[in-house]
């Protein structure tokens, strides 16, 4: 009994060195923050792939409590990228981002549940997933799936403080509602070059209609509780469909 608990302990700590000194051969031994760029690649390729749509990114999500191994706790990283489309263009927009992805991601799309869903493989185990989130709504995201946690992986590209810009805070005018202190930026880099931002604030709870923003560009989705539009390479969208009004202003990949 003795040998067995002494050889359990050894087992153990070999595993514990190993996760943290040998070259990495799975994902349960690349960190969070080694994945990150891979994940923010994976973000830019897919807005890259989604050309003039309606897009915007969401918020980087990091959930902890996963197990690495039994002896580890761990935490996974999600980038997400929701598109609006009009009701019945949801398998084209996940057909055309397939198309577009690099082939060696093997993208393809395929029912799921009665609906539509892309499926790709990044590289270093990082997944890409699209899937219809509403009528109208697909979302795309990359996942790492569970990895030690580290604290390069803590800020996952959100940066507070970024200036409104003219879009937004023409839209926010538009709509009668004050500028927030605090709106939040997106980004990720583009296959080609540059960098694809998302621009978010929340304006208040209030209900609001939507049509004062028509004015301001040209309308990409228009419906009573969703809108898009496009001012130049800018695209805007409005979503009321939550407790709170949320606006988002978002520049793409040239090309």
């Amino acid at each position: 009994m003795a040998a067995t608990a002494a050889w359990a302990v050894l087992l153990a700590g070999l595993t514990w060195w190993s996760v943290r000194h040998d070259p990495p051969t799975v994902k349960e031994q690349r960190t969070l923050g080694q994945a990150v760029p891979v994940l923010t690649r994976a973000a830019g390729q897919v807005v890259a792939a989604l050309g003039d749509a309606a897009w915007a990114f969401t918020p980087p999500v990091v959930e902890r409590g996963c197990r690495v191994t039994p002896l580890a706790d761990g935490a996974s990283l999600t980038r997400g990228v929701d598109v609006l489309v009009p009701a019945g263009g949801e398998r084209e927009v996940l057909e055309r981002v397939a198309r577009r992805l690099p082939a060696d991601w093997r993208a393809g799309v395929a029912p799921e549940a009665g609906s539509p869903r892309l499926r790709a493989d990044a590289g270093e185990f990082v997944a890409v997933d699209g899937r219809v989130v509403a009528d109208g709504r697909v979302r795309f995201s990359a996942d790492t799936g569970c990895r030690p946690l580290d604290t390069t992986a803590v800020d996952a590209h959100l940066l507070p403080g970024y200036p409104l810009g003219a879009e937004l805070d023409g839209a926010l005018r538009a709509l009668g509602r004050p500028a927030p202190p605090d709106p939040e930026q997106v980004v990720a880099p583009c296959p080609a070059g540059g960098v694809a931002r998302t621009v978010r604030v929340a304006a208040g709870a209030e209900p609001v209609s939507l049509a004062a923003l028509k004015p301001l560009g040209v309308a990409v989705v228009d419906r009573p509780e969703e809108y898009a539009y496009r001012s130049g390479s800018v695209v805007v969208l409005a979503d009321a469909t939550g407790d709170q009004l949320r606006l988002s202003a978002s520049t793409g990949c040239a090309g």
